[in-house]
Parts: C-alpha cells; sequence; structure tokens
C-alpha cells in the first residue's frame, strides 16, 4: 500500500502532468481554430507552469488526476 505523503505526491505530480496536456491542446486549439477573445483571455491567464496556478485552478487539475487515480486503482482490483 502506498503511503498517504507518496499517493499526495503522486497526485500533484499526475495534476501537473494534467496541466502541461491541457495547457499543450489549448495552445495548439488557440493557433488553428477562431476561438471567443475572452476564452482566449481566460486560457492565457492559465498558460504557465502548474506550480504558479492559484488553488483553485490546481483543483480543476486534480479533479481529472482523480478521475485517472480511481481507474488505475480499479484496475488493479481486477
Amino acid at each position: 500500500m502506498i503511503s498517504k505523503e507518496k499517493n499526495l505526491t503522486l497526485r500533484e505530480k499526475l495534476a501537473k502532468l494534467e496541466h502541461d496536456q491541457w495547457e499543450a491542446w489549448s495552445k495548439d486549439i488557440a493557433e488553428t481554430e477562431n476561438i471567443n477573445p475572452e476564452r482566449l483571455k481566460r486560457w492565457k491567464t492559465l498558460w504557465g507552469p502548474y506550480e504558479s496556478l492559484s488553488e483553485k485552478d490546481k483543483d480543476k487539475d486534480r479533479e481529472w488526476t482523480d478521475k485517472v487515480l480511481k481507474c488505475l486503482l480499479d484496475l488493479a482490483q481486477l
């Protein structure tokens, strides 16, 4: 069993990866499609290191990370 500390570390590493993936996707969309200027402005405030995000914005990445972790835990149960 993974310790609570290691589990939190894994969660944060995966949340950072989720943010990096979203950032790459959103930059590609911004370059290739005509998106709403307000949305682009919001996205630009989120482009940058995960560590510089607010806790509220980090929680959005953690939400998806928790879904990945649940899938992995479910798979481990098989």
